[in-house]
């Protein structure tokens, strides 16, 4: 592994960089994108059961800030369901990144490996024909190593994202039950008023 690292010369620090956001924003998104975070279970089911005037605004959580902007400022379901949107958008936040992580880290390879075959084929002699070997080793090792880098940060990063969706679009689906809720116990409030 090190010596892995030691050939792969100066792709070494967009590499890491790459890996180091990746990781940044996989930890991160995990973290902001718990069920306790999003929409607690027990929220849920007071959503569905209807009891929403016992529900506290929690500004920690995306249900509470949407319950939030219904108590204070919502009096009509289509206001109230683009700030949903507004919500869910923010639960994307950072998934760019790793988009980016996903397609430079292998390009990033590639080009350590055009890179290192220059050099390869730099470093025949013209009298005799042969390469020399210090080059040609080095060349060798500066393009697979680097495509192995590339691929190795790009491959969990592309699973990593695929989750993530997949995690935003369940809770996307929780919050939307919830807000058809809402919308329905604020037609029940004006019809009432």
């Amino acid at each position: 592994m090190i010596e892995l690292l030691n050939n792969i010369g100066l792709f070494f620090y967009p590499l890491a960089a790459c890996s180091l956001i990746a990781v940044t924003i996989t930890l991160e998104r995990l973290w902001m994108l718990r069920q306790s975070r999003v929409l607690p279970p027990h929220t849920l089911d007071v959503f569905i059961s209807g009891n929403i005037d016992n529900l506290d605004a929690d500004m920690h959580t995306v249900s509470g800030r949407i319950v939030s902007f219904y108590k204070e400022r919502a009096t009509e379901p289509d206001a109230l369901k683009a700030y949903a949107r507004l919500e869910v958008s923010r639960l994307h936040r950072g998934l760019f990144l790793l988009e980016f992580v996903i397609g430079a880290a292998p390009l990033l390879g590639l080009l350590g490996t055009v890179i290192g075959l220059t050099q390869v084929f730099g470093g025949f002699s013209v009298d005799t024909g042969l390469p020399d070997t210090s080059t040609f080793i080095q060349g060798i090792a500066l393009a697979l190593n680097t495509t192995i880098a590339g691929i190795a940060i790009a491959i969990p990063a592309l699973a990593v994202h695929a989750y993530l969706l997949r995690r935003i679009e369940a809770l996307a689906a929780q919050l939307s039950v919830a807000l058809e809720c809402l919308c329905k116990h604020s037609e029940v409030q004006n019809t009432v008023e």
